[in-house]
């Protein structure tokens, strides 16, 4: 078993690096981050200082220069978040047809470096009945590798972070191991209780009472209609349907919506909703106008938005504010990829026969009758 400092890994499709923070967190070392864009790259370098970079296109990084960058370490993992556009373009349950995609270049990756271990993450509509041949022949390309998988749809609440995010999570090994997800520390039945939104940020400066990416001005509303709109809406709420609009709004701050006419008489996406303090936040998209403060007429500063997503407060972010927001909403939460680290250390010391070889409708079947289940934590508990 290899020391955790010891334990290398490649983070692929790494983006700001929110995975591969997880598990230093957990005591492994990143050798590597791959990625396309620029911005992501600069960021994931200033934060992961013993890591190399390779930023570009992941088609040109040859077998020769994967080697060169990894300095011929012994790699014990492969990780990361292929695109999930490419799910959308697999052929009917066969792995040869993982053609012109960026998950097959991950594949190549997976080939060439023959980690212990390879963990995938990505949305929850990976496992939506449409995908159901693309998932199969993903599960079936890695375990023609030599890589049997398991499947399950994480929350993010569940271990530590103040956010409802759920991902799908793939984690395969060739080390002969069961495969073992995080237990969760988190829950309403547990003595650790979520983290809620105002518990996060009450606390976004790092170490030396520097707060960073905490730009007050570019969460200012753009206009004063707005700002005198949001002081009308409580924590937890927001404006979707006609009878919102009525209960928070004067005649004079009206939007002056057609409701009758609206689609399904309600907007799409709830507009100035304020974030509930006592709660973990919503999923943190890419950008920052889906919620608001929970107690200031402004929106979320990108540190905030970070610190919801379990960032490090000394975790700088680089580019323009909207690659910033970009980087931070498609993170994985550090927190979740630490727990992710420390189920692979659990899996090397508990290392044994797999008890059963699940076929992989065996595998879909199990995972699918409780992905889409918003479930209670003590429910979530049970379940691992």
């Amino acid at each position: 078993m290899p020391k955790k400092s010891e334990f290398n890994f490649i983070d692929v499709f790494a983006g700001a690096g929110g995975l591969s923070c997880g598990m230093e967190m957990a005591g492994m070392t990143c050798v590597l981050g791959i990625d396309a864009d620029k911005h992501a790259m600069r960021t994931f370098a200033h934060n992961h200082k013993k890591a190399e970079v390779f930023c570009g296109d992941v088609t040109k990084l040859t077998k020769a220069e994967l080697k060169r960058l990894t300095g011929g370490k012994k790699i014990h993992a492969v990780v990361g978040g292929p695109p999930c556009q490419g799910f959308s373009t697999v052929g009917l349950g066969n792995p040869d047809d993982i053609r012109n995609t960026l998950f097959r270049q991950f594949v190549r990756i997976v080939k060439e470096t023959k980690p212990d271990f390879v963990v995938v993450e990505n949305v929850t509509g990976m496992l939506a009945k449409k995908n159901e041949q693309t998932l199969k022949a993903i599960l079936k390309c890695f375990k023609q590798m030599g890589y049997p998988m398991d499947v399950r749809v994480l929350s993010a609440h569940e271990y530590g972070v103040p956010e409802m995010r759920r991902r799908t999570i793939l984690i395969g090994n060739r080390i002969g191991a069961d495969v073992v997800f995080p237990v969760v520390t988190h829950s309403d039945s547990k003595k650790k209780k979520p983290v809620t939104v105002a518990e996060a940020l009450k606390d976004i400066a790092d170490k030396k009472g520097k707060t960073h990416n905490h730009d007050l001005d570019s969460a200012k509303l753009p206009s004063k209609i707005d700002e005198k709109r949001l002081e009308r809406i409580p924590q937890g709420h927001g404006i979707r349907y006609e009878r919102d609009e009525k209960k928070f709004l004067t005649k004079a701050l009206s939007l002056g919506v057609d409701w009758k006419n609206l689609r399904e008489g309600r907007f799409r996406q709830t507009k100035y909703f304020r974030l509930d303090g006592n709660k973990p936040s919503p999923t943190i998209m890419t950008h920052r106008h889906s919620y608001y403060h929970p107690t200031e007429t402004r929106y979320l500063t990108q540190r905030e938005a970070a610190r919801l997503q379990s960032f490090p407060n000394n975790f700088v972010f680089f580019g323009p504010l909207s690659a910033q927001w970009r980087q931070i909403g498609n993170a994985v939460p550090p927190l979740l990829g630490k727990a992710l680290g420390l189920a692979i250390y659990k899996m090397i010391s508990n290392k044994k026969s797999l008890k059963q070889k699940k076929t992989v409708e065996e595998t879909l079947t199990q995972v699918r009758s409780s992905a889409f289940m918003y479930r209670p934590t003590s429910m979530a508990a049970k379940a691992n």
